[in-house]
């Protein structure tokens, strides 16, 4: 009788093991589909999703030109995404937004901006650090709140897309009182650079950018803003005003930060965003060339958009360079972008339907199908 039970209880323990072995096996098995599963989907997705352009917009306060951007967004197909730095405490909402586009994409971290100062590169840096996030985003478009686009949103991102170089407006700096001799060695006066700040980076430049611990240090402990003459009755006025640095960082750490890297090799050397400095327009001398034309309602016609258009080369004095604009290795036209233009003006624009459409070229491409 004893026997018996041994073999009895023998016999429901080898049953345990053996449910609690097809049980493991099942659910190990179920795990495994599921992870195969979930890896095909993810490569599925990888495939189908298209590479995305990270549109940086740098603003005041709100966007003032949000309905010709919300106008360009449309029918971009998840071939974009939006991030947009304001002065910290604005809050974009639908009380100070009309466009769905911009709703949920501003930062978080924000920070005060001062013009001249290193603040507005920490700004960009801000910008760059949060659309990193997202895998999918290959190019990041720096933006002003008084830029239009001049073309359509599928011209513009096969445009981008069509190198694999950044676009950065980047010469050597020749003029005195811009570098700060106290930068070097870290930043010898070989590598000083000057552009535009409205690049184009490519996600390898815009890791950079972020990563940068070494030149971003340097600007912000050289780069001073310079005290203008108006301001000289607010405050004594400086032993020998030659002296002061006016670095203006946001048009130069880009620029000199991809020099001392090394990969100029890796860049189109230019702006798509097109700005025009009229030295004559102030009268005075000390304010002149500070900050660009702006656009007002009577000044934004078809006539000046198509000038724009048709400009496809930059002549860059201090290096004796022209630079022949080229998409897709043919002549094309320079610029996909344009500043600065007031609310009026650009609602001007769009209501006379000026804005958008395809290149020269991409129209001949179509016709020549």
């Amino acid at each position: 009788m004893k026997r018996k039970q041994q073999k009895f209880h023998l016999y429901r323990w080898k049953r345990k093991v053996f449910a609690a072995i097809l049980i493991g096996f099942c659910f190990g098995s179920l795990v495994l589909m599921q992870t195969q599963y979930t890896r095909i989907v993810s490569l599925r997705h990888r495939f189908a999703q298209k590479p995305k352009i990270a549109f940086l917009f740098i603003a005041r306060n709100r966007l003032s030109l949000e309905m010709v951007w919300d106008k360009f967004f449309e029918g971009g197909e998840n071939r974009f995404s939006i991030f947009v730095h304001s002065r910290p405490g604005f809050l974009f909402n639908k009380a100070t937004t009309r466009s769905v586009y911009f709703l949920g994409c501003q930062v978080n971290d924000s920070t005060q901006v001062d013009w001249g100062e290193a603040s507005m590169i920490e700004a960009e840096r801000i910008l760059l650090r949060h659309a990193l996030e997202d895998p999918y985003n290959e190019r990041f478009v720096f933006l002003s709140d008084s830029c239009i686009p001049l073309y359509n949103f599928r011209y513009t991102y096969n445009y981008i897309m069509s190198t694999s170089t950044s676009f950065v407006d980047s010469f050597a700096d020749t003029k005195q009182g811009r570098y700060n001799p106290k930068m070097a060695p870290v930043i010898p006066v070989h590598n000083w650079r000057k552009g535009s700040q409205w690049a184009v980076l490519t996600r390898k430049h815009a890791e950079v950018v972020v990563n940068d611990t070494t030149v971003f240090p340097v600007f912000q402990q050289h780069c001073k803003r310079r005290s203008l003459p108006e301001f000289w009755r607010e405050r004594s006025a400086p032993v020998d005003p030659a002296k002061e640095h006016n670095c203006i960082p946001d048009e130069h750490y880009v620029q000199t930060l991809l020099a001392q890297e090394g990969l100029e090799g890796e860049l189109t050397r230019r702006s798509v965003t097109y700005s025009a400095w009229d030295l004559s327009s102030s009268k005075d001398h000390e304010r002149r060339g500070w900050h660009p034309v702006t656009y007002k309602y009577s000044d934004a016609t078809p006539k000046l958009i198509q000038s724009i258009k048709e400009i496809d080369n930059i002549y860059y004095e201090t290096e004796y360079r022209r630079e022949w604009c080229s998409s897709k290795g043919k002549p094309s036209r320079c610029f996909l972008f344009a500043r600065k233009f007031t609310r009026p003006g650009a609602l001007r624009l769009l209501n006379m339907s000026v804005l958008g459409g395809e290149g020269v070229e991409a129209r001949n491409e179509t016709v020549a199908k």
